[in-house]
């Protein structure tokens, strides 16, 4: 009996070549490459015929003319990495091969999508993969599919074992959506505004498969806001600690999982050694303006949050966004010194960014305020490491001016020296702390240096100058 020929499936996550991403570099950087779970969840959405390649550029670049040819090209997107996913699609596309395109900037961006691609998924692919893949064995591929939002239940455990190893952070997803719906952010946009639990059993068992002993929780929001979400985190936190899974993870939570002690005890004992909080401003105006007042309820002492947190020997990431309407100058040393006064171990700071499908991207677009807007090249800039918009109180060259003092006032040796001795007094797993801290600094004089080629790349003598008066500055406040 002879076996029909399977399909071939190739699946891509484009690298975006401005992005520090390449782990083949300082060995710390595979610890700022997360596996692209998406193309894992629709692997496992694919049935047995098809055989399945998946490649990750952000491990390097293969030679695809090379390649066995594929019956069927997907790939994803964030905003960034688009420019490289329309130059794959292109590619392939002359070879002969339809190219179908999803994730999240193609869904923000169909119809530019569909301009460069055979078809376009819209939305979560749960719901309408096994059609794509049907109609493109028919050779009838529709130029767009919208997916439905399914229940969260229906996620397949995603096909950990198609990836080489050398990634140091595994990944899993437990929930979709966030209860927030904060201006800058397209979650709501792309999952909608339910926040949605897989079965906890079903990610208990999909951890257990994980080779990676370090674990990213994809999620959001992880613990949510209400008392309901709250009892299902500590109900997943239990089940994750019967199970011995001896995994260590981080995740993305809201600062009021500092108010529950038995959620903080459950959740280091489940193995959580990192939370990322997105704080987002030093001012009540700044959360005010983004819709996130939610860090501001009830009177809330944030460095009180934050030591509980950390009395649990997790650490905290605080993530703040520069170029609000309401920062002015002197933004960069505030958020600087709120983070400290916060008493968190590593800051990421970002520049305000309007992405596709956000509110904040609709109010820019009216307001004429997209200052990077030469699409598709300009996407490679939203990173939101790059200043693209026009900013109410700052500048092109005061905002970079700002990000780089705040860079280098959080960074500075005594203030890493610092946090550093704290987290080895508490045992807060320093050896993490200072992995981290030292990736952080390593990093940014190649920001820095990004900064300058990003301003410059319009060849305007006064901003070239501005920049270099700047550095001048920089230089004489030394912190």
């Amino acid at each position: 009996m002879t076996l029909a020929p399977k399909n071939g499936l190739l699946l891509i996550n484009p690298v975006n070549p401005l992005a520090l991403a390449d782990i083949r570099g300082r060995w710390f950087n595979r610890y700022r490459v997360w596996k692209p779970l998406g193309l894992l969840t629709v692997a496992a959405l694919t049935p047995p015929d098809w055989e399945i390649r998946i490649v990750d550029e952000n491990l390097g670049i293969p030679d695809y003319q090379s390649m066995e040819r594929p019956d069927l090209v997907g790939i994803t997107a964030f905003t960034s990495q688009a420019n490289r996913a329309y130059e794959l699609a292109a590619q392939w596309r002359r070879l002969g091969v339809p190219a179908v395109m999803g994730g999240i900037h193609a869904s923000m961006c169909e119809q530019e999508a569909m301009r460069h691609a055979d078809s376009v998924v819209v939305g979560e692919a749960e719901t309408i993969w096994a059609k794509v893949l049907n109609d493109a064995v028919r050779g009838s591929l529709q130029p767009r599919y919208r997916a439905d939002a399914d229940a969260v239940a229906a996620i397949p455990r995603a096909r950990h074992d198609l990836l080489p190893a050398g990634y140091a952070f595994g990944a899993v997803q437990t929930t979709r959506g966030c209860p927030l719906n904060c201006t800058f952010c397209s979650v709501t946009a792309f999952n909608g505004a339910r926040y949605r639990h897989r079965p906890i059993m079903d990610v208990v068992d999909e951890i257990a498969v994980i080779d990676e002993r370090l674990l990213l929780i994809v999620d959001d929001n992880l613990i949510g806001t209400s008392a309901a979400h709250i009892n299902r985190a500590k109900e997943l936190f239990r089940a994750m600690i019967r199970a011995n899974l001896r995994k260590k993870w981080i995740a993305q939570v809201t600062i009021n999982m500092a108010d529950d002690e038995e959620l903080l005890d459950l959740a280091a004992r489940a193995g959580c050694v990192g939370v990322f909080i997105g704080f987002e401003s030093p001012t009540a105006e700044g959360l005010a303006e983004i819709g996130k007042k939610f860090n501001i309820l009830r009177g809330r002492d944030i460095p009180a949050s934050v030591r509980r947190i950390r009395r649990h020997g997790i650490l905290v990431v605080g993530s703040f966004i520069i170029g609000l309407d309401s920062d002015g100058e002197g933004i960069g040393r505030r958020v600087a010194d709120a983070a400290s006064a916060y008493g968190v171990d590593l800051l990421n700071a970002l520049f305000l960014t309007p992405l596709p499908g956000t509110f904040l991207w609709k109010k820019m677009l009216a307001a004429d305020r997209i200052a990077a807007d030469s699409f598709p090249h300009d996407w490679q800039y939203y990173t939101l490491t790059f200043p693209v918009a026009q900013y109410k109180q700052l500048g092109p060259s005061r905002i970079v001016w700002e990000m780089e003092c705040c860079d280098r006032r959080f960074y500075s040796p005594w203030r890493m020296a610092s946090r550093l001795l704290g987290s080895l007094l508490r045992m807060g797993h320093p050896l993490i702390a200072l992995v981290a801290n030292l990736s952080y600094r390593a990093s940014l004089p190649g920001n820095h240096r990004a900064y300058r080629r990003y301003l410059r790349r319009s060849g305007s003598p006064p901003i070239a100058a501005m920049v270099a008066e700047q550095d001048e500055e920089m230089a004489a406040a030394a912190i």
